[in-house]
Parts: structure tokens; C-alpha cells; sequence
């Protein structure tokens, strides 16, 4: 597993050594035993595809895909030359864009082009046992994700996509007035026409970057 120097240096303080120590050891444990999702060389791939100086958004999600082949280390991309299934909330993602702008860039679910304009793709949980929802849920990465998300919220015009219940339970973190938090339902299907479906956030956060003069993202 390999972190980024730009990201590690960020990152240093975000939980004590000796936690980060024991949650490492259980991963590499894990990796050991169990079939794994995203491919180790993946776990870090949300960090190591977008620079600590380009984040622009911060897109939070749950945890990985938990079916063979889908999970990349991106919350909600695929890698499209894996045949596997396409996530519905995925579908559902690439839809609202539609909504938003009337065209996707990004209709095969890579959503790669996105992390390198600064879309930080994070799960609250890095790994999980293939085939078991949640499986790392309390093995330590949240309070890896919090103390990486306590960092951002240092940072200024960022903004912060909480979508669903679990993502949401981060807000509290989100104290810096000169960033954007938005939240809805999550995108899938048994939520999605809740409020995600018509939420209009990737428009929102274009118009947020442009009025702090930065470059929108191409979705």
C-alpha cells in the first residue's frame, strides 16, 4: 500500500502512530487471509490520483465495492475493462450529471478524469472482504478518514459532497465557513429518488469553483 509523499506529509497527524501502526498491521493481516477489494496497489489510489494541492471537491463515500473486480480505490468508479457489473448508483450518478450539463464525460464509470481535475473520491473505509458489505467497517479506517477530512477542512473552497446517511455523519468536521458542504440522499436505487435524483450538485459546485476563480470540473 502505497501513499503518496505530497499526501503522507498532509496526512502525518491525521491519527495517532500507534494507531495508524495497528490499523496497517490488521490490513496487511487481512490481505493475508482474506480476498480483498480494491487490489492492494489500489488502496490508496483516491489520494494517489488527485494532489493534495489540486482538491477541489471531496466526494465521500462508503466503502469499496464489495464485488470481484469492480472496486478501484475510487469511491463509486470502476475500472470499465474489468468485465463486471455496472454499480447502480454509479448509473445513477452519471445520470444527474446528464441532468446537470446534457452530456457525462465520463459514461464508461472511470471516473479517473474526474480525480486528476481534483475530485478526491474517498470512502470512509479503504478496504473490504469481497462478497461482505462493511466487513472493515470497525477495524480503524474511519478514524483514519476523519483525521484526513480534519485536515481538509483546514484548507479553504473546498467543497464537500455528503451523500446519504453514513457520509453524513461526518458534517460535524466540516467547520471552515469558506467551504461548501452539500448533502441528499445517496444514488442508489433504494434512495436515490429521495432527493439525490434532482439534487443539482455538480452544477452547484461548478458555480461554487467560479466564484472563487477556479477551473470547473468537466463531469
Amino acid at each position: 500500500m502505497i501513499l503518496n509523499t505530497d499526501w503522507k506529509d498532509f496526512l502525518k497527524d491525521c491519527m495517532p502512530p500507534c494507531e495508524k501502526l495497528a490499523l496497517f498491521g490488521r490490513i496487511e493481516t487481512e490481505y493475508k487471509n482474506f480476498k480483498i477489494c480494491p487490489p492492494k496497489n489500489a488502496v490508496f489510489n483516491a489520494f494517489n490520483q488527485c494532489s493534495v494541492g489540486n482538491v477541489k471537491v471531496v466526494i465521500l463515500g462508503q466503502d469499496p465495492y464489495f464485488n470481484p473486480g469492480q472496486a478501484v480505490g475510487m469511491s463509486f468508479s470502476i475500472d470499465p475493462t474489468v468485465k463486471c457489473t455496472f454499480p447502480p448508483s454509479l448509473r445513477n450518478i452519471i445520470k444527474e450529471v446528464r441532468s446537470c450539463f446534457g452530456e457525462c464525460a465520463v459514461e464508461d464509470g472511470d471516473l479517473t478524469p474526474w480525480a486528476r481535475q481534483g475530485v478526491l473520491l474517498l470512502n470512509t473505509c479503504l478496504t473490504v472482504r469481497q462478497g461482505a458489505a462493511l466487513s472493515h467497517s470497525n477495524i480503524g479506517w474511519e478514524s483514519f478518514t476523519r483525521g484526513a477530512i480534519k485536515c481538509l477542512n483546514t484548507k479553504d473552497d473546498i467543497v464537500f459532497v455528503l451523500w446519504g446517511s453514513h457520509a453524513q455523519k461526518y458534517k460535524d468536521l466540516l467547520t471552515n465557513p469558506k467551504n461548501l458542504v452539500l448533502c441528499s440522499a445517496h444514488p442508489s436505487p433504494l434512495s436515490a429518488s429521495r432527493g439525490f435524483l434532482g439534487c443539482r450538485h455538480f452544477c452547484r459546485i461548478n458555480d461554487f469553483l467560479q466564484t472563487r476563480d477556479k477551473t470547473p470540473i468537466v463531469w
